[in-house]
């Protein structure tokens, strides 16, 4: 049997791919002025291959403060004929910003010497967009709208680190939660938890940080904080939770439990929680050889 032939590309199939690919694809020359722009580019800039050719590239599609970034990156690739893949937002015909991956590649001439640079750009700002929602979703508790444990960690790792220079932590834990989700379920222990997350927000400075730690437990981070503001932050909110929650039968009263700990010199995350929590079940352990009310808060330092 003869076999059969095979496929020869049609004539002028790469101008057929410039034309039907929804790539932003262009070509630079090397003082970075636009010598060739496809259909993609063409409609994403709003402007014609006859007014993009000849214009420089920075002044048509880069937002205004990368612009002497993007020309620091033409000049290396000239001087080095190697051009590095890139990601940052380009501006669309209306103005708007769009996040953009860029393959770029040195073109060489005859001689094998850098005469431009091809930028293939994939719109992925959809594509982040979604990144960021799993991001903050991960990182979120999603009953109280809190960073979560995970979160937490991250905050400390950065507030116990050398351009930072320390931190204060409370750890609050509630005393009479139980009791309220066994009275009056689930729900109403979530719509609980939920305002004492609003009322820790209210009494926390705008640097601090306000976590949920786990269950009933809720986690305030103060930079550059000292003994005295952490105990009177702890003050704040053992006043500011105790106060009465309205409840399905009338008005219900949890109290709070705070141990503090100020970092020292070579702390880590978990030494400066474990520290807090040590001090925040000293706190609870002192209320209950007091013989107090269970909704009674304590406060101990750490």
């Amino acid at each position: 049997m003869t076999p059969p032939d095979e496929p020869t590309a049609p004539a002028g199939l790469a101008r057929a791919f410039l034309d039907a690919t929804r790539a932003l694809i262009c070509v630079v020359d090397g003082g970075g002025r636009i010598v060739l722009a496809n259909p993609a580019l063409q409609r994403f800039t709003g402007r014609t291959a006859e007014e993009l050719v000849g214009q420089p590239f920075w002044d048509v599609y880069v937002v205004p403060e990368h612009v002497l970034l993007a020309q620091d990156a033409m000049a290396r690739a000239m001087a080095s004929g190697v051009a590095y893949p890139q990601e940052g937002d380009w501006l669309t015909a209306d103005g708007r910003r769009r996040r953009v991956a860029m393959q770029n590649d040195v073109l060489l001439d005859e001689q094998g010497r850098p005469w431009a640079v091809a930028c293939l750009g994939l719109d992925v700002t959809e594509q982040r967009q979604r990144e960021e929602l799993l991001h903050r979703r991960a990182q979120t508790d999603l009953l109280t709208g809190l960073p979560n444990r995970s979160s937490l960690f991250d905050v400390l790792a950065r507030m116990l680190g050398p351009e930072v220079g320390g931190c204060g932590v409370l750890f609050c834990d509630l005393d009479a939660f139980k009791a309220v989700n066994d009275q009056h379920g689930h729900a109403v222990g979530d719509r609980l938890l939920t305002e004492v997350a609003r009322r820790l927000r209210e009494v926390a400075d705008p640097d601090d940080v306000v976590a949920r730690f786990g269950g009933d437990e809720f986690v305030l981070v103060c930079p550059h904080v000292d003994d005295v503001r952490l105990r009177a932050l702890a003050g704040a909110v053992v006043d500011r939770v105790s106060a009465p929650f309205p409840g399905p039968d009338g008005p219900l009263w949890v109290g709070v439990s705070v141990g503090t700990a100020v970092s020292a010199p070579g702390d880590d995350p978990d030494q400066l929680i474990i520290r807090a929590d040590s001090a925040m079940y000293g706190a609870k352990a002192h209320r209950v050889r007091r013989h107090a009310r269970p909704a009674s808060p304590g406060v101990a330092p750490g």
